[in-house]
């Protein structure tokens, strides 16, 4: 038995992407496995979702953001044991993932896409839970210092595996990017519609657009523009 688990918090997403996600995981992840969702509000969450409380991390509210990911490595984590793998609720799965629990490494990661030298993209990540409880005590320990010399929770994630020289990253095809890998450049994605690349397994969708406005066409910009996207509408559901 592996786990999957996904974060919700606050507003910003309801719970019809924990459904969706639950729906793309009948479809593509054929070994038995418990999908958990640790979150402060578990209504509308259909049956087939484990809801547990977010986990406690003693972080200021306004200094929460993503930094709240790195509750997943206290030890122990909720009732998990074994490997766990973490999706962001912002993803489109494309394409059987059975293989994230079959890839080779105790810690394995998006090579991020912007930063493509040793920084990981937390969309996507497969740990034994319980196993690096250092990773949090460490970043609760030095909270002002670890934010001075990094941006976000997957530049010091990233860091500290390597320091360790645990981190493996997925294979580049496997996790894309809708803005990097599918939607064209400016000016060709007011013509194109973004493609989906051969052998994508999950598309993240960090930032704008959000699945649903990839389906309908909706951007902020003309520089990001979208045209309405059938694939998007095909997977994610």
């Amino acid at each position: 038995m592996v786990n999957v688990i996904c974060m919700k918090w606050g507003t910003k997403y309801g719970p019809e992407y924990v459904n969706t996600l639950r729906s793309m995981l009948n479809r593509h992840l054929k070994r038995p496995h418990r999908f958990i969702c640790f979150t402060d509000d578990g209504t509308g969450i259909v049956p087939g979702v484990e809801i547990k409380p977010l986990p406690t991390m003693d972080l200021p509210p306004d200094k929460e953001r993503g930094w709240r990911k790195l509750s997943t490595f206290q030890n122990p984590f909720s009732d998990l044991t074994g490997p766990t793998l973490f999706l962001d609720l912002d993803i489109a799965i494309t394409g059987s993932i059975d293989c994230f629990f079959d890839h080779p490494g105790e810690f394995c990661i998006i090579r991020d896409w912007a930063k493509p030298d040793k920084t990981g993209n937390s969309s996507v990540y497969r740990f034994t839970a319980g196993a690096h409880p250092d990773i949090l005590e460490f970043f609760l320990k030095h909270i002002d210092q670890v934010k001075a010399e990094v941006r976000n929770e997957q530049e010091y994630l990233t860091r500290q595996m390597n320091r360790k020289g645990l981190v493996t990253y997925w294979p580049e095809e496997w996790c894309v990017s809708f803005k990097h890998s599918c939607l064209a450049t400016f000016p060709l994605n007011l013509f194109l519609t973004p493609r989906l690349p051969e052998g994508a397994k999950i598309v993240v969708f960090h930032g704008n657009p959000n699945p649903p406005e990839a389906v309908v066409g909706k951007s902020k910009n003309l520089y990001r523009h979208v045209r309405p996207t059938p694939w998007v509408a095909e997977h994610w559901r």
